[in-house]
């Protein structure tokens, strides 16, 4: 095990931190998100985005989805991902006593501002191994390009 600043007992962080924690349970708050960019823990589907030279990449981790099932719309430079997960739990006449639920299920939407310099136009989708993979071209006069010195 390493050693944290956090954990040191009698440590002034150690004191803040537990604070911190003590604050954002009595106001309701730690179920927020951190930053502007962030969402709060357990959205669905969790992603990753990035950008190539000649696209922005965005990988939606949400396995277990029939495909059909997943929308993806791009509308005034936003990306929605959206869709539905069925209940892992049959519903079947026998009742079933649940003692602990981590999978989210029902439905989910996503919404991811993009940059400017997309173009709509040219988005692909595809999906696999319960990873979504969406790539919006870039537009050509966005993408850098090598200029000659003579």
């Amino acid at each position: 095990m390493y050693e944290s600043l956090l954990n040191r007992p009698n440590s002034l962080f150690g004191s803040f931190e537990r604070l911190r924690y003590e604050l954002d349970d009595l106001f309701g708050a730690s179920g927020l998100p951190s930053s502007i960019r962030s969402v709060a823990p357990g959205s669905l589907p969790a992603v990753n985005i990035g950008r190539t030279r000649n696209s922005v990449e965005v990988y939606a981790f949400a396995p277990g989805l029939d495909p059909a099932r997943i929308e993806v719309t791009v509308d005034r430079g936003v990306l929605r991902i959206a869709g539905e997960r069925a209940s892992a739990i049959p519903a079947g006449k026998a009742k079933v006593n649940v003692y602990a639920r981590e999978r989210a299920n029902g439905s989910f939407a996503r919404a991811i501002a993009l940059p400017d310099d997309v173009d709509a136009a040219h988005v692909n989708a595809s999906y696999r191994d319960g990873v979504l993979q969406v790539s919006v071209a870039r537009r050509e006069s966005a993408q850098p390009t090598r200029i000659n010195v003579q």
